[in-house]
């Protein structure tokens, strides 16, 4: 199966190449990203099987690990993988169906679809690649076409937007590449499977600073407190289509990196008890500010950053019970949080607004839509028997077995979020939905292909209720991988190609090169 590693990875560039060529055909456009994305989500199944027997890795131009730039799929990564690739074309379906309703006159073709290929191609990159400088490079993609797909439409309220989110994302590339740096001064490679075995050989006070570089790098790009104040602003201004997809994925792609270089690099866990300080800070902040909001749009931006605080808090915990809780988190939430995005699209396509102050009456004029909205909304709140709810109880379960002081402080931390996202998102229903508007609404019909992509994703929420066993079970296996490292250091660096670097081709022909 180490065949199929590239492939998340090149059908999406060679389908964007696809797509620009045929800028003048959209019919063509859209049937390549669609097919483009189903074929890279059938082998993103593919090697959600295949990982079952362990990590599958592969060496890039057949040179071995580290000097050749290795992809590795574990249980983490495939499944991330796999729930990525799904939302990004539930996304994709909604955003045609819109371009459909529109004419497309408010999303060019010839720009949307290479640079939304191009943003699939980043987070494969990212959750496949073995190599730190990689995961530089995957980051890098992510930029190039986050930028132009958040400033769709050229307003100025997009630009501005834009450009905050672009010098933020800059600032954190910098760190990280300053990071890589002096992470291949101290070790001598940049490959996690080799850093993972030659960290602890360095002085504990430069482990110390490799780390928090890398933290604060990751920790921008999942918009954790005190580094989160960019993503309200950016977020709300861009199309409904790129807000959900930034939300649901490009803040998990952080969140991602940190559970693997924690994990992998950095194991002895010094930083625990800070990771759960900033957590919480990141829960209550966040939840505050979504409680003060009066547009529907920044109060989701906020409850997007209170809950990233809840897959650092398993994070930090370091136990195979909080990875595992930590991991089944981020998976329902990509789902939610995208599926509620989308929904804020379609009230502002039927009222005309995203502000709450001037919505009303949509539980009449739309029940469908309230519908769409109440599921998510309960299972980001964490309302049983919802998948959010065991995402919690998992998170507090893990927290009780800790017994330590800040361990009970974060258990009591997440049931004040809880309830205060509740409140949140309760008021938002409350006004957008059940008390009357202040104003008579357009009558504007949504597009029943619009409604069905959100359905689907809310559907894909709630069939995680349904298998939340199984999918514990196998967040389960994922954590003891990722403690035991053991696995994802024999797949990139196989007995006797220990740091070799020498061509595999060249080693089986017994040379030197």
């Amino acid at each position: 199966m180490s065949h199929l590693l590239p492939l998340p990875v090149l059908i999406p560039l060679l389908c964007a190449g696809l797509a620009l060529i045929f800028a003048r055909h959209p019919r063509l456009q859209i049937a390549v990203t669609v097919g483009g994305l189903v074929a890279v989500l059938g082998v993103a199944f593919a090697l959600l099987v295949a990982v079952n027997d362990g990590p599958v890795a592969v060496d890039a131009g057949s040179w071995a690990a580290p000097v050749g730039i290795s992809l590795v799929a574990d249980r983490l990564s495939a499944l991330m993988l796999v729930i990525s690739v799904a939302v990004t074309l539930a996304v994709l379906l909604y955003s045609l169906a819109q371009g459909n309703a529109d004419g497309y006159h408010k999303a060019p073709l010839a720009i949307y679809h290479p640079s939304y290929l191009i943003l699939s191609a980043g987070v494969s990159n990212a959750f496949l690649t073995g190599d730190l400088f990689n995961l530089y490079v995957g980051f890098e993609i992510l930029l190039v076409a986050s930028f132009v797909l958040i400033t769709l439409g050229g307003s100025r309220e997009r630009v501005r937007s834009g450009t905050v989110y672009i010098v933020v994302s800059i600032f954190s590339s910098v760190i990280f590449l300053a990071a890589i740096g002096l992470v291949y001064l101290a070790t001598g490679t940049v490959n996690l499977a080799q850093l993972s075995l030659r960290l602890p050989e360095i002085d504990p006070g430069i482990q110390l600073v490799l780390q928090l570089m890398l933290l604060v790098a990751f920790g921008i790009k999942a918009a954790i407190f005190p580094l989160h104040a960019w993503l309200p602003d950016s977020y709300p201004t861009a199309p409904a289509p790129v807000t959900a997809v930034f939300a649901g994925l490009l803040t998990k792609v952080g969140v991602y990196a940190v559970i693997r270089t924690q994990t992998l690099l950095f194991p002895d866990g010094r930083l625990d008890t800070f990771l759960m300080v900033v957590a919480l800070v990141t829960m209550l902040v966040g939840i505050l500010g979504a409680v003060a909001q009066e547009d529907i749009k920044r109060l989701l931006s906020f409850t997007l950053v209170s809950h990233i605080g809840f897959m650092i808090w398993g994070i930090a915990m370091s136990s195979q019970q909080g990875l595992s809780a930590a991991i089944f988190y981020v998976v329902h939430h990509i789902t939610v949080q995208t599926a509620l995005f989308l929904v804020a699209g379609l009230i502002e396509r039927r009222g005309g607004t995203t502000s709450l102050a001037r919505l009303g009456s949509l539980a009449r004029l739309a029940p469908v839509l309230a519908a769409l909205y109440f599921i998510p909304a309960m299972n980001l709140a964490g309302i049983p028997p919802f998948s959010g709810f065991l995402g919690k109880v998992g998170l507090i379960e893990a927290a009780a077995a800790d017994g330590s002081g800040i361990a009970w402080t974060m258990i009591a931390g997440s049931l004040v979020t809880s309830l205060l996202t509740l409140y949140a998102i309760i008021k938002a229903w409350n006004q957008a939905f059940w008390q009357d508007a202040p104003e008579e609404l357009p009558d504007t019909a949504t597009p029943r292909s619009m409604l069905a992509p959100t359905a689907g994703l809310v559907a894909m929420s709630v069939f995680f209720t349904l298998i939340a066993g199984p999918l514990f079970d196998y967040t389960t296996r994922a954590a003891h991988d990722l403690r035991e490292q053991t696995p994802y250091q024999t797949a990139v660096l196989p007995d006797g190609q220990r740091g070799s670097g020498e061509s595999k081709q060249v080693a089986e022909e017994g040379e030197v090169p």
